[in-house]
């Protein structure tokens, strides 16, 4: 009864430890399919980010070079170059709708993951990958 016993107990741990190794896995998957899922829309959110920002930069370069700039009021300077004014508009529009939450929106989920995960000795990538740290020994 002995042995039955101790072999049930091996039993009972390696099938626990074989259902903790599934979770991990499963966890990993979903981990890797939702960071897969957001990584499409912040690439179109950094590219819309970046062709404004460069919209903006022509735009307020034209803008600082017009000789005019200088000599009329600002309301009217800003009138007088409307590409300047609305790509400026549109990119303090962009930031209060929290683009440059969208841009980054994979890496957040993955730094929240690996500040969870830290509790429990793993850490992931920014892919999702799983990174099993060993043991602390004390």
């Amino acid at each position: 009864m002995t042995v039955f016993g101790w072999h049930l107990f091996y039993a009972t741990t390696t099938t626990m430890s074989l259902e903790q190794t599934e979770d991990l896995k499963a966890f990993e998957r979903r981990l890797t399919e939702v960071i897969d899922k957001l990584q499409p829309a912040a690439r179109f959110w950094r590219i819309i980010l970046i062709f404004i920002s460069i919209c903006t930069a022509v735009g307020a370069w034209t803008w600082l070079w017009d000789p005019d700039t200088s000599q009329v009021p600002f309301t009217q300077s800003l009138f007088n170059h409307p590409f300047f004014t609305l790509t400026c508009l549109t990119l303090v529009a962009l930031f209060l709708c929290g683009i440059h939450k969208r841009v980054v929106a994979p890496s957040i989920i993955a730094a929240r993951c690996r500040q969870v995960l830290a509790d429990y000795n793993m850490s992931c990538d920014d892919t999702g990958k799983l990174i099993l740290k060993p043991r602390p020994t004390t």
